[in-house]
C-alpha cells in the first residue's frame, strides 16, 4: 500500500538512510501484520515451517516496497506529489533520489519480491504463483498507466483485498497446502483496517488530489462521506469480529482485540472535528499494528489453551 511517510531527512543523509526513507518503513505494517496473521492461522492447524513463513514475509515486504516506490514515481510524473504537498516519501522533489532511480528502484525490488514468491511456487505449487502474479501486478498498476487503480477510485478496494485477504489466506496456504475458510473470514476485519490508513490518506490529501486530478473514494464521494466510510471500516473491523467470535469462526481469545478501541476513537473524532490531519495516516497505521498484534495474540493464547 502506498501512504506517506512521516520520517524525516536531514540535509543530504546517507544513501542508505535516503533508500530507507523511499520505501516508508512505518507503512510495512500493512503487509508484515497480515503474514504474521496468516501463518499463526495456518501453525494452529498443525505444524509450522519457518522457511515458508520466511519466505512469505520477505516476499510480502518487498512487493510492498516495490509499490512505494512506483507510487512515488508515478505521483511525481503525474504532479500530485508535490514539495507543497507533502506527499509520498518526498525524497525525488527534495532531489534525494532522480525520478529514474526510485522506478527502478521499485522494479528492483518486486524482483526480489517475486525470487521469494518463486521459491515458495517451488514448494507450493501453483496456488501460490497466481496470487503471486496478481499481487506484483495490483502493486505496479496501482498507481501506473494504463490502470492507475488509485486515480479511479479503486485504491481503497484494492488495498482492502491484497492486503487483506490475499496475504492471509496466501499465507495460511504456504503452511498447509489448502484453502480454508476462517482464514478467509478472519481477513475480512484486518483488510478493513488496513483500508482505512489508505482512507485516512486520502482523506488528509482530498484538496490536493482534486488540484491534481486523482479521483480517490475520498474525492469521489466528499469529504464528508469520506469522513464516515472511514467510521465504518474502523468499527466495522470490530463487529466483524465480534461476529466471527459468535459464529464460531473465531476463537473468544481475539476479542483482546477491543483493546485497539482506545486508538480507534481519536482517529475517527479527528477526521470529523478538524482539517488538521497531518498525523491522522500514522495514527490509522498505529492502530492498525496493534489490532493484528491483539489479533495474534488472542490466537495464540486460544491455542496454548487448547
Amino acid at each position: 500500500m502506498a501512504v506517506e511517510n512521516t520520517l524525516t531527512a536531514g540535509p543530504w543523509p546517507s544513501r542508505l538512510r535516503i533508500w530507507i526513507e523511499a520505501t516508508r518503513p512505518y507503512s510495512f505494517t500493512a503487509s508484515v501484520t497480515p503474514v504474521l496473521i496468516g501463518s499463526v492461522l495456518g501453525a494452529m492447524d498443525g505444524l509450522f515451517s519457518w522457511g515458508r513463513f520466511l519466505l512469505a514475509l520477505f516476499g510480502s515486504l518487498f512487493i510492498h516496497i516495490g509499490t512505494n516506490l512506483v507510487n512515488d514515481y508515478y505521483d511525481h510524473k503525474s504532479g500530485v506529489d508535490t514539495i507543497e504537498s507533502k506527499s509520498g516519501s518526498q525524497v525525488i522533489q527534495r532531489g534525494l533520489l532522480t525520478a529514474d532511480e526510485v522506478y527502478w528502484g521499485g522494479i528492483a525490488t518486486f524482483g526480489i519480491g517475486s525470487f521469494f514468491g518463486l521459491v515458495l511456487v517451488g514448494l507450493c505449487g501453483w496456488p501460490i504463483l497466481a496470487l503471486g502474479i496478481a499481487s506484483v501486478l495490483a502493486g505496479y498498476f496501482y498507481t501506473a498507466n494504463p490502470l492507475s487503480l488509485a486515480y479511479i477510485a479503486l485504491g481503497e478496494a484494492t488495498v482492502f483485498v491484497f492486503m487483506g485477504p490475499v496475504i492471509i489466506i496466501g499465507a495460511y496456504y504456504v503452511q498447509r497446502e489448502v484453502f480454508s475458510l476462517a482464514p478467509l473470514l478472519i481477513s475480512l476485519p484486518v483488510g478493513c483496517m488496513v483500508a482505512a490508513i489508505l482512507q485516512a490518506n486520502n482523506i488528509r490529501d482530498i484538496e490536493g488530489d482534486k488540484a491534481h486530478g486523482k479521483n480517490t473514494l475520498a474525492t469521489v464521494i466528499s469529504r464528508r462521506a469520506a469522513n464516515w466510510e472511514l467510521g465504518v471500516l474502523i468499527y466495522g473491523a470490530f463487529v466483524l469480529t465480534g461476529l466471527l467470535v459468535l459464529l464460531g469462526y473465531a476463537p473468544w481469545p481475539v476479542l483482546l482485540t477491543l483493546l485497539s478501541v482506545r486508538l480507534a476513537i481519536p482517529v475517527v473524532r479527528i477526521v470529523f472535528q478538524t482539517d488538521e490531519l497531518q498525523d491522522i495516516v500514522e495514527q490509522s497505521a498505529k492502530l492498525h499494528l496493534e489490532y493484528g498484534v491483539l489479533l495474534i495474540i488472542g490466537m495464540l493464547i486460544s491455542r496454548f489453551l487448547g
